[in-house]
């Protein structure tokens, strides 16, 4: 089959399947954003949008309608200049990139990737009053950005969500349409190595057996609950003297919003907790390399992960496959993977002294957790495999769902 990607930042979600769907023999070609930098095997088109601004509650769906008007011209001119034509049409429709790719082309079976539906209550949302609740104007604006997300499944022959809790967040009238599929986790090169190894900027290396305390995500920031985490800090490295806490990400913006001083969340929490903190064994190494997360993470202790009711990261799911002790928030896209006490622990989002508490603990005798690291990496491999569980799955869903 011929089969057209579509993904603004491509490959994304789609990074293992559509090298796998090509090996197949199937004809892979993905759409995407001109400015993509990302390396993929498979063939590129690409459009370009430029965002023009508008006001009001309708500002969201003109901005993603504009991304879609100028994915569907760029497939316009794949159909007329260059006779190609798709089976399958298989798009993240977090953009709006799929909206009018049926008018493109009416023929093939269009899939939907539904990442996440925006609500004003019960997820994200309203969910952190420390950054306060949201106005009426504000709970509209959240209701206006479904509009985009919900016409893309509407549109859609099949649609597949990464995990039940993300599928969930679509209301039942369409939550039935959605398949539930991982996008996988490759447990045979993510696993465990005794023989991992860290550099920090400093010069010295962590091994596994150091006391090394773990925080990763893209960006630095509250979705991700880093203020939580740097709270718990100060009473973590009075405990545990010869603790090295290291913390992956940017300072860019993430999910959620830049203080509004014009600081970094990095700069906001230094000014809070900075004092109370040996900040020669507090490593903030940026974004590094995949690499050098894996090596991080096979040479952690503890490895805290926090975050709001939203998606859940990959890298969670990674430090599992990597035998790590994980200390997750109690939110529901954490609680579908670690059960309290199996396969990692659970404290809640807000608890600061219960933060501390279970990390100290974790690391003064890790001996105690490894049925939790071993508990952690089964929990992937018979669950979010990518070769033996995902991959199957997935393409059996683009070869046939919706047919």
């Amino acid at each position: 089959m011929k089969i057209l990607f579509v993904h603004q930042n491509f490959p994304g979600q789609f990074r293992y399947l559509a090298g796998a769907l090509a090996k197949r023999g199937h004809d892979c070609l993905a759409l995407t954003r001109f400015d993509n930098a990302q390396k993929t095997a498979i063939r590129l088109a690409r459009y370009k949008y430029e965002k023009t601004p508008v006001q009001g509650f309708g500002s969201s769906y003109s901005d993603h309608a504009g991304r879609g008007g100028a994915a569907a011209a760029a497939a316009f001119g794949l159909r007329d200049r260059h006779g190609y034509s798709p089976d399958v049409i298989f798009g993240h429709s977090g953009w709006g990139e799929t909206l009018f790719l049926r008018e493109v082309w009416p023929e093939a079976r269009l899939l939907n990737y539904a990442e996440f539906l925006y609500r004003t209550e019960g997820l994200d949302t309203n969910f952190d009053p420390e950054f306060g609740m949201l106005n009426n104007a504000q709970r509209l604006n959240t209701v206006a950005r479904q509009a985009h997300l919900v016409h893309g499944l509407v549109l859609a022959d099949a649609s597949l969500s990464p995990t039940r809790w993300q599928a969930d967040s679509f209301p039942p009238i369409l939550r039935q349409q959605i398949t539930v599929i991982h996008d996988g986790v490759d447990t045979d090169m993510i696993r465990p190595n005794p023989e991992a190894r860290f550099d920090l900027p400093d010069g010295r290396v962590l091994r596994p057996g150091d006391e090394v305390l773990t925080f990763v995500n893209r960006n630095l920031e509250p979705y991700r609950g880093f203020h939580v985490f740097m709270r718990a800090l100060p009473e973590v490295l009075k405990a545990r003297p010869k603790a090295q806490v290291v913390l992956i990400g940017g300072e860019d913006r993430g999910y959620g919003r830049m203080p509004v001083d014009g600081k970094t969340w990095k700069q906001v929490m230094l000014d809070e907790v900075g004092d109370r903190l040996d900040l020669g064994r507090v490593h903030f190494v940026g974004r590094v390399p995949y690499p050098r997360f894996m090596a991080l993470i096979q040479v952690s202790r503890v490895h805290a992960y926090l975050s709001y009711p939203f998606v859940l990261s990959w890298s969670m799911l990674e430090a599992m496959a990597m035998g790590a002790h994980v200390i997750g928030s109690a939110t529901g896209p954490v609680q579908e993977v670690i059960t309290h006490g199996h396969n990692g622990e659970l404290v809640d989002f807000f608890d600061v002294a219960g933060w501390s508490a279970a990390i100290i603990e974790g690391l003064a005798d890790p001996a105690t957790k490894d049925h939790l690291r071993a508990a952690a990496r089964q929990t992937v491999v018979d669950r979010y495999d990518l070769k033996r569980v995902c991959l199957p799955r997935l393409i059996e869903f683009v070869e046939t769902a919706g047919a």
